[in-house]
């Protein structure tokens, strides 16, 4: 062996010792080192580039163990590359480069390997030799010669090139293999490339295999079918597709389609019948022909115009929302009159087709707190009138396209929620609940709300087309129920074509009845219980919804009540017989300590807290307005994560009271020598609103006068800088929450006096109602003397003429 070889570094190849094999060299230097080295001893050592990519190779891109190898033969190629067939001698380590250019030389040692002759060498040569075997017998490219060569190799070390030469591995695998000194270090590196590239090549064969099965059992079908077709053209007889045709057909001129829809019908029907069936658009035309024949073109059910009898299904499932009853009752009777009206012999011709093109459809839309009943309303309405019900969530719908459909240019293309309903309900004039309204949500896929444009005008959808059917479907037949918990966010265009019906708390008064007439029987039975096992008094009942909810609905009552049945049905499966009666001494047994508690009273007995009341999406809250002073000068502070608007309530109540100082007995210097600081508790919670001001200005007007404000008076209004007391909203609720909190007195503007007929009755009674035009008249119904909590001071009230003076004024969303 020279001491210096000339190296030639080779891409993504590596040459072992002991084997034969071909190679192209390509590069200028490359060529001229295999050139010169030919004339003389033939001899050069063959490296492994570390990176493939490296074009003008260093010697610090190789790795340091190659092969001396002897190139046996030459042929120059027409396009400029050189072939050779070289022979692998034996492995080499390259001490250090002598030479870079115009190709590299190295310095050079012999590196042989070590040979052991043991038993686990030989276990080891057989497994290799084995598995070499499978792979041959797995691939095309190796001869099955080489496998039986390798079996018939004594030398383990002449079966390790061999099959390293043979076997397909990765760059960094084949160096590694080459690297390796001891022998039984390198049949077990092979061992597992090769057990691994067996593996791999079994599974693909198995694959394979599976496809292969497949595309024959395909193929054997469709011959199958083709020679099944010419039978029956023999016979005389339709082949399958033809009959489903025909069926397709009779559905068509069934379904009373409009003549658009019923000419589209036919025409992908024609198309259909063109078409093989194992097109891939077959399928699409006939998903898209059974939505068509599927839908209620001409089905409906006939309403039940009994008013009566409607009225009676109504006061069955709802207590009260008398209201809401009168509206339903007068659909049926408009209903009625138009049904018998169109059928009268005296009539004429143009009145009954009048009366036919008049449109049919009404658009409700529930608004009130969670609780309150909305859904199960929908549910009792289609059953007073005879109808199927519907319904569908709306919450959280942001693509367009779930309203109006998919057009079936997309793949998996359906209809819209609107007609998937449709189709399910079977009729055309169901009850069709749409909840949460309030909740569509909208993003760079189209407003859905915009889309419900279209769905809820009685104008417009007589002829509603879905995009996937792109056919006008008549809705104007359908009574739509829309639901949610605040009207403010619903766009302005969709609110328009709505009626909105507000469904308020409800009182005491009415959660008893209901209790007792609904929740208490239903919860027996879904407790698996029997009514002569429980029982509950109307206390129980009252502690229940004094001591254990707070909420407009009666969601939470049901809960408790439930809490109660379930406790009762535990004791009975434990085998205590007996009756429970449930009576308001027991209650905190079953549900433990109260949780809520009137407060009022112990918050408000020092100056400076205000009771207000405020609306919320839940129903009508009361909240405490808190103001203290200390020492400093001229400071200000607002804390209880107040909004904007309500900031400038508190900014507009204490200029007012800074105004009329004097008249409050204030000290003319007090606002020199302190700050104040106005919080609302609860401060995890946003608040906004204007109604709040009448609120601050009393709680502020007690801290600087000194005099508490009244333990039972609530009150709400915007304020103005000269004294006003302007309108808000959300009367109803308001009064209810403070009937719940257990106030008797409630200060309002003047201008809500006529919203106060929405009040329940017996809340009126309970009641009494301060109605004022000026602060200064809220002042004197609020504040006591400081002595005596229930005697209101006499604080004298402003000379102003103009505030008797009528102004119209808009009614303000409420806080």
């Amino acid at each position: 062996m020279p001491e210096i070889l000339p190296v030639l570094p080779l891409k993504n190849t590596v040459i072992f010792p002991m084997t034969l094999q071909p190679l192209i060299v390509g590069q200028p230097r490359s060529i001229q080192l295999v050139d010169e080295v030919v004339v003389s001893d033939r001899l050069v050592a063959l490296v492994a580039l570390k990176n493939e990519g490296t074009e003008e190779p260093m010697p610090d891109d190789l790795y340091s163990v190659g092969t001396m190898a002897v190139i046996h033969r030459l042929a120059k190629a027409p396009d400029g590359t050189t072939r050779l067939i070289i022979q692998g001698l034996e492995r080499v380590r390259l001490i250090e480069y002598t030479q870079t250019a115009p190709y590299m030389k190295a310095r050079v040692e012999a590196a042989p390997d070590e040979i052991e002759e043991s038993l686990e060498v030989e276990a080891l040569s057989r497994n290799v030799s084995e598995l070499f075997r499978r792979l041959v017998s797995l691939v095309s490219y190796l001869p099955e010669e080489l496998a039986m060569a390798a079996l018939s190799t004594d030398d383990p070390r002449q079966l390790v090139y061999m099959v390293a030469t043979g076997v397909r591995m990765s760059l960094a695998d084949a160096q590694e293999i080459l690297e390796l000194s001891s022998i039984k270090d390198k049949l077990k590196k092979l061992s597992v490339v090769l057990a691994r590239e067996v593996e791999v090549l079994e599974l693909g064969k198995k694959i394979q295999g599976e496809a292969q099965g497949e595309i024959e059992k395909a193929q054997r079908e469709y011959l199958l079918r083709e020679q099944l077709k010419a039978i029956r053209r023999e016979l005389g007889e339709e082949d399958e597709q033809q009959v489903e045709i025909r069926e397709l057909r009779d559905k068509i001129e069934a379904a009373g389609m409009p003549e658009e829809a019923r000419q589209e019908a036919l025409k992908e029907l024609d198309r259909l019948s063109k078409m093989p069936t194992a097109a891939a658009e077959y399928s699409v035309i006939r998903t898209y022909l059974g939505w068509l024949t599927e839908l209620p073109w001409q089905t409906a059910t006939e309403d039940r115009l009994d008013i009566a009898v409607a009225r009676q299904v109504l006061d069955e499932d709802h207590y009260d929302l008398d209201k809401i009853k009168s509206r339903i009752l007068e659909y049926l009777a408009v209903r009625k009159l138009r049904q018998e009206r169109g059928a009268s012999p005296a009539a004429d011709e143009e009145s009954r087709d009048y009366i036919r093109r008049e449109r049919e459809g009404v658009i409700l839309c529930f608004i009130g707190p969670p609780g309150t009943g909305k859904t199960s309303l929908g549910q009792s309405i289609a059953r007073a009138l005879g109808r199927k019900f519907v319904r569908q969530s709306l919450g959280g719908v942001r693509d367009e396209a779930e309203i109006r459909g998919f057009r079936r240019t997309y793949v998996g293309a359906l209809p819209g929620r609107i007609i998937q309903a449709m189709r399910r309900v079977g009729t055309k004039n169901p009850v069709f609940m749409l909840d949460e309204i309030d909740k569509i949500g909208q993003d760079f896929r189209g407003d859905p709300a915009a889309a419900l444009l279209e769905v809820l005008d009685p104008e417009q959808n007589r002829e509603f087309r879905d995009h996937y059917l792109d056919v006008p479907f008549d809705l104007s037949q359908v009574m739509f129920i829309t639901t949610g918990n605040v009207l403010d966010t619903i766009p302005a265009p969709l609110r328009d074509r709505m009626e909105i019906l507000q469904l308020s708390g409800y009182t005491e008064h009415e959660k008893l009845h209901i209790a007792r007439g609904y929740l208490v029987p239903r919860q027996i039975r879904e407790n698996s219980l029997r009514e002569d096992e429980v029982s509950f008094t109307d206390d129980a009942l009252r502690r229940i919804i004094r001591d254990y909810t707070r909420e407009a609905g009666v969601r939470s009552l049901e809960r408790e009540i439930g809490a109660v049945c379930r406790k009762v049905a535990a004791r009975i499966a434990e085998g205590k017989e007996g009756r429970a009666e449930i009576t308001a001494e027991v209650v905190p047994e079953y549900l433990g300590p109260p949780r809520y508690f009137y407060e009022v009273a112990e918050r408000t007995e020092i100056p400076g807290v205000a009771t207000g009341l405020s609306w919320t999406p839940q129903g009508g809250d009361i909240l405490f307005v808190e103001a203290t002073r200390m020492p400093g000068g001229k400071g200000f502070t607002l804390t209880g994560q107040l909004g904007e608007v309500m900031r400038e309530s508190a900014q507009a109540a204490l200029s007012y009271v800074r105004a009329n100082a004097e008249q409050l007995g204030i000290a003319p210097d007090f606002f020199e020598r302190y700050d104040i600081h106005l919080h609302v508790p609860e401060g995890a919670i946003p608040k906004d609103g204007p109604s709040a001001g009448l609120t601050m200005a009393t709680a502020l007007a007690s801290l600087l006068s000194g005099r508490p404000v009244r333990a039972d008076v609530g009150m709400t209004g915007e304020i103005t800088l000269r004294g006003q007391v302007l309108p808000v909203g959300g009367i109803k609720e308001k009064v209810l929450a403070a009937s719940r909190a257990g106030l008797t007195t409630v200060i309002l503007p003047r201008r809500n006096e006529r919203d106060l007929e929405e009040v329940p009755a017996e809340v009126r009674e309970k009641i009494r109602f301060v109605l004022v035009d000026r602060i200064s008249q809220a002042f004197s119904a609020a504040l006591t003397d400081g002595q005596d909590g229930d005697r209101p001071s006499a604080v004298p009230e402003e000379k102003d003429k103009k505030h008797s003076r009528k102004r119209t004024t808009k009614t303000r969303q409420p806080a």
